[in-house]
């Protein structure tokens, strides 16, 4: 599940050529290791990205493309430039990790479902740097993929060695934003993906010249040649781990690349051993599952003999019977079509079993609280198998439109009725009463970090406690829709205790015509706590962290 912010489900500025209207939007600002910057600024460029983004689908070419050794916009013809010599990846990842900073994009191209993600990125390069490269293939898809998603789960890591090596922090804190990120993206190429390093300076020198200027792309060729120096010397700065446990924490948070507050939290929660094994995790390449739509007669057998024609390797789920899990080749899935078909969902194994915490069954009526975009609802659809009814609430509007058409792609959308409402007020004004009710609320989301990269840089430890009041709150008004006998099922996508286990205590404390109603019968033993909650631990498990508990109404 994909982590929300509330009342739904679930930085840095930089300078944007802006190539239909030639206008340079400055946003000028401190930029510290951890891209703190202030609001008012972030909030200025985030509005200009947005505006992009908007604009997208309006927007034709001025002209024939023209080839530039330069790459630099034409301003008297204002005809966009083509430059053959920039790797098209790089400049993609490069202007792919501002919009991620800004809040506008995600960190993999999955989000895209294959709806042609590689000529969107592309305008994106086009827009902001003022010429295009190449069009990317499918390799230069998968390069995107790994570059941005690693750089951004190493960013802490990465802008340690470069802080290091500028050896002054006002340069680092200075450096104009594109600059850094193509930086960073030659450190993670060099440090952790171990390409060739002169071939990786190369390339990002012609990257910083074209889209920056000369003196950027010698700034390029001296750090990172320094960087390619200390890897062969295999002396690469590294922060010692020692003094108290705040020093010990910040130096754990710079080497595995994380907030230093989620790692003090995780070392008190978890121990230190688990804690390091939780950051490994998080900082490897993601698996992603697929759930076979057998509402559309689509069985896993049958997705097993797409995937087997695919060449794509594949494990059978040990825990869903609709479920496989791929290593690599989701862009090969995507681009034969399987997704857009309705064939097959992106669902984690942890949310699939979340659905069978819910138990759904023909004839039943089931609201889901917090449904959009809706994996659960349409997962919980096809177990339904045409005899029931769902009833799906979110507040985001957008979201719940694309639930809508997914639902007409898998053929369930006979028994999902979809309500645009905020929960709190929908409970007041509406007496529905369901047999189940599902409650998949607004969390931190720090169970999904390995698929998420960039979810860690956006929490803070105070948006834990704001979610606490908004869990509590929505809680608070699912309960009134279930039926007495009925069951209502809280569940999130975090591994943490406060949004989880305390949750439900403090809940039950408010309620006692509930009590917990055990999940020993729904999913295996090895996911269940000794309070009868249904827990998934990324690294006991291999997926993503969930929790999620069933609550019995008596009266």
């Amino acid at each position: 599940m994909a982590a929300r912010t509330p009342p739904s489900r679930v930085c840095t500025p930089f300078s944007i050529l802006h190539s239909s209207t030639t206008t340079i939007l400055s946003i000028s600002v401190n930029f510290t290791p951890l891209g703190v910057v202030s609001s008012t600024s972030a909030n200025a460029a985030k509005h200009n990205i947005e505006r992009t983004s908007r604009n997208d689908s309006a927007r034709t070419k001025t002209g024939p493309l023209q080839t530039s050794t330069t790459g630099r916009f034409n301003r008297s013809s204002n005809v966009q430039k083509l430059n053959l010599e920039i790797s098209p990846h790089r400049a993609v990842a490069a202007v792919r990790l501002m919009r991620i900073e800004l809040g506008g994009a995600f960190a993999d191209l999955l989000n895209e479902q294959g709806k042609g993600s590689g000529d969107n990125e592309m305008g994106y390069v086009e827009r902001t740097l003022g010429f295009r490269t190449r069009d990317l293939d499918d390799r230069d898809l998968r390069l995107v993929t790994e570059i941005v998603g690693g750089t951004i789960r190493w960013r802490r890591y990465l802008d340690h060695l470069i802080l290091s090596l500028c050896h002054d922090e006002r340069t680092f804190g200075r450096m104009e934003p594109l600059l850094l990120q193509i930086l960073r993206i030659g450190f993670y190429e060099i440090v952790k993906l171990e390409m060739p390093p002169y071939a990786v300076v190369d390339e990002n020198v012609k990257l910083a010249k074209v889209a920056l200027r000369p003196g950027a792309g010698n700034m390029v060729n001296a750090v990172l040649r320094k960087l390619v120096l200390l890897k062969e010397s295999d002396s690469l700065p590294s922060p010692k781990v020692d003094g108290d446990d705040r020093q010990q924490a910040r130096a754990l948070a710079t080497i595995h690349s994380h907030p230093v507050w989620m790692v003090r939290r995780w070392t008190n929660y978890f121990g230190l051993e688990e804690t390091i094994k939780l950051m490994t995790w998080n900082n490897t390449d993601p698996c992603f599952s697929l759930r076979a739509n057998t509402s559309k007669g689509f069985s896993r057998a049958d997705l097993v003999t797409e995937l087997e024609m695919l060449k794509v390797p594949y494990e059978l789920s040990q825990h869903l019977d609709d479920f496989v899990r791929l290593r690599t080749g989701m862009q090969v899935v995507i681009q034969a079509g399987l997704l857009k078909k309705g064939f097959c969902s992106v669902q984690d194994e942890s949310a699939g079993l979340v659905v069978d915490v819910v138990n759904p069954k023909p004839g039943e009526t089931i609201i889901d609280c917090c449904a959009a975009p809706g994996g659960k609802t349409l997962f919980m659809a096809s177990r339904l198998n045409g005899q029931g009814s769902i009833c799906a609430i979110d507040v985001n509007k957008g979201r719940l439109r694309i639930l809508q058409e997914t639902a007409m792609l898998h053929e369930v959308n006979t028994i999902i009725t979809c309500i645009h409402a905020d929960l709190r007020a929908f409970s007041e004004d509406e007496h529905m009463k369901a047999d189940k009710v599902l409650l998949d609320a607004p969390c931190s989301g720090l169970g999904v970090l390995s698929k998420r990269a960039d979810l860690r840089w956006n929490k803070k430890l105070e948006d834990i406690e704001e979610l606490k009041k908004l869990q509590d709150a929505l809680l608070d008004s699912a309960s009134t829709l279930v039926k007495p006998g009925g069951v209502l099922i809280y569940s999130t996508c975090s591994i943490d205790l406060e949004e989880n286990e305390e949750r439900v205590a403090a809940f039950l404390l408010r309620h006692p015509e509930f009590t917990v109603d055990r999940v020993d019968k729904y999913v295996p033993s090895s996911f269940v706590t000794i309070d009868g909650f249904y827990s998934s631990n990324p690294v006991k498990h291999s997926i993503d962290g969930a929790f999620a508990a069933r609550l019995l109404r008596l009266t």
